[in-house]
């Protein structure tokens, strides 16, 4: 029988895609987390790091949106529709 290696904690970060605003989201061990970060300081947003569960962070990784939603406009009441000209 194979000895299995406890690779979590799991990290979810974010990568920078040439083409798509907010990049990809991707995720990995604390143990390569900490060598990108070493090699790369700042090239990659961390997502959340410390999931213990794997399938969790790729969940988490999936449903990470790749950019922020943008809000509703907001619209307000112009002075002709709150009050209407009287004939």
């Amino acid at each position: 029988m194979r000895a299995t290696e406890n690779v979590g904690p799991w990290v979810v970060y974010r990568v920078p895609a040439h083409g798509r605003q907010g990049g990809m989201s991707a995720l990995c061990s604390q143990r390569e987390w900490d060598a990108m970060e070493r090699a790369a300081p700042g090239h990659y947003a961390l997502v959340r790091a410390g999931i213990t569960n794997e399938g969790e962070a790729e969940r988490l990784a999936r449903a990470t949106p790749a950019e922020p939603p943008e809000p509703p406009p907001v619209v307000r009441p112009t002075a002709a529709s709150l009050f209407p000209a009287q004939a």
